[in-house]
């Protein structure tokens, strides 16, 4: 018995018909009665009552008609749930995240998933929180590390935050301290030079945001780069910095903390609402998630 004869048989059955069935089906007529026929004599009885113009099922037919109806189902899951275990043997993720997640949590992120699934191509999109959102909602990439809430007119993506972190000031250690005490105000940051991202930085709105509410507009000293830039300008000592915590951590920069939670972005894993990411780029999801819990 094999499954084209069934599908063969629950096709004539559904429209009582041999040619009408052939045709649905996009095969010969002649080849379909073949195919019957040919289940029929494996059977060891017949299927259908065959007269001009009638075709009904016998009793043998009847009873084969849930079962094969069950047989084909089945056979359709184990098909559709074989390709999703290929498909994480071979393929691709595409992954879109800011420069300070990329130097951060994405590497530990990166290296599980690829002890895992070895076989499938992991492709990064670096680039600020704006433009990532650009890009996903375009359908330039499976999934984006980016930083909430989503502004006004974001276009419609499903989010999972992820973690809170803290921002602080990072200085040369070859510069006197931006605070003489060991947490810093937003305040204090006026008219200390300052090292500022390019535009479509989360990082840069965040700053210029917290320095307009304190009250002022910040001082740039240098204005335009990327996190490793960045990193680099100020451990020239033309300026300061507001990063993350975790990049801190690793620059060899001299670290202050704010004061209090006023200077903290939240961290959210997203895809588009209207394309959920295949299976290949919610197994990378999970790994994202376990990291961060760990």
């Amino acid at each position: 018995m094999q499954l084209q004869q069934l599908r063969y048989f629950t096709a004539i059955a559904e429209v009582r018909h041999f040619t009408r069935a052939a045709e649905a089906l996009h095969v010969a007529q002649p080849s379909l009665s073949q195919q019957i026929r040919s289940l029929e004599r494996e059977l060891g009885a017949a299927l259908f009552h065959r007269a001009r113009g009638n075709i009904t099922l016998t009793d043998a037919g009847e009873a084969l008609l849930p079962l094969a109806r069950r047989i084909l189902a089945d056979a359709e899951t184990a098909h559709r749930e074989v390709q999703e275990v290929a498909q994480l043997r071979r393929g691709r993720v595409r992954l879109g995240a800011p420069p300070s997640l990329c130097a951060s949590l994405v590497p530990d992120v990166l290296r599980a998933y690829h002890a895992r699934f070895p076989g499938i191509e992991l492709l990064i999109d670096e680039g600020g929180s704006q433009d990532l959102v650009r890009t996903l909602a375009s359908g330039g990439l499976d999934l984006a590390l980016i930083i909430t809430p989503l502004g006004v007119g974001a276009p419609a993506l499903t989010t999972t935050e992820l973690l809170h972190e803290e921002l602080v000031v990072v200085t040369s250690p070859s510069v006197p301290p931006p605070s003489r005490r060991k947490r810093i105000g937003v305040e204090e940051l006026r008219g200390q030079p300052m090292v500022m991202f390019r535009r479509g930085y989360d990082l840069r709105e965040m700053t210029i945001g917290a320095c307009r509410t304190a009250g002022f507009e910040p001082s740039f000293t240098v204005e335009g780069g990327e996190m490793d830039a960045v990193l680099g300008f100020v451990r020239a000592g033309l300026g300061l910095a507001v990063v993350p915590g975790m990049v801190a951590a690793r620059s060899g920069l001299r670290v202050t903390p704010f004061e209090g939670e006023r200077m903290r972005r939240t961290v959210a894993v997203a895809h588009r609402t209207d394309a959920p990411p295949p299976r290949a780029a919610r197994e990378l999801r999970a790994v994202l998630m376990e990291q961060v819990l760990r």
